[in-house]
């Protein structure tokens, strides 16, 4: 069965709809690359997917640990490279807003990095991540 639809709207601009769920996601191509950047661009959806996969990992072994992170916040820099045109590097840095021990740290953020998007995209892909802990 199909995860998704796409439809092409016209002046590089897509909707994807989550056959599921019915959610859908506007793309939109970036000012560098004719578009208009009124939405998140193809490759924005690809390093903002890294950041939502690591919470979401962190948050089923935080579940088990008895803690809650909600409200952390992270933040998401794509670096784009030509020759061909390629995200080069995803830096993202993790606000976490709580107190945790080491140990609980290390458990999380070792859990982070073992997410699918970390481990699907192309190693030559630097990713950078930081996290703040309280």
């Amino acid at each position: 069965m199909a995860t998704s639809k796409v439809t092409y709207l016209g002046d590089l601009r897509t909707s994807s709809i989550h056959l599921a769920s019915g959610s859908e996601i506007i793309s939109d191509a970036p000012v560098d690359n004719h578009g208009r950047g009124e939405a998140f661009s193809p490759t924005d959806t690809v390093a903002n997917a890294l950041a939502s996969c690591m919470f979401t990992v962190m948050g089923i072994k935080a579940r088990d640990m008895d803690i809650d992170f909600s409200n952390a916040t992270a933040e998401v820099t794509k670096i784009m490279g030509t020759d061909p045109r390629r995200i080069t590097e995803i830096h993202v840095t993790f606000d976490m807003n709580i107190a945790v021990s080491e140990k609980d740290k290390t458990i999380l953020e070792r859990t982070a990095m073992t997410c699918p998007v970390f481990n699907s995209l192309h190693p030559d892909i630097k990713k950078e991540v930081v996290f703040n802990w309280k």
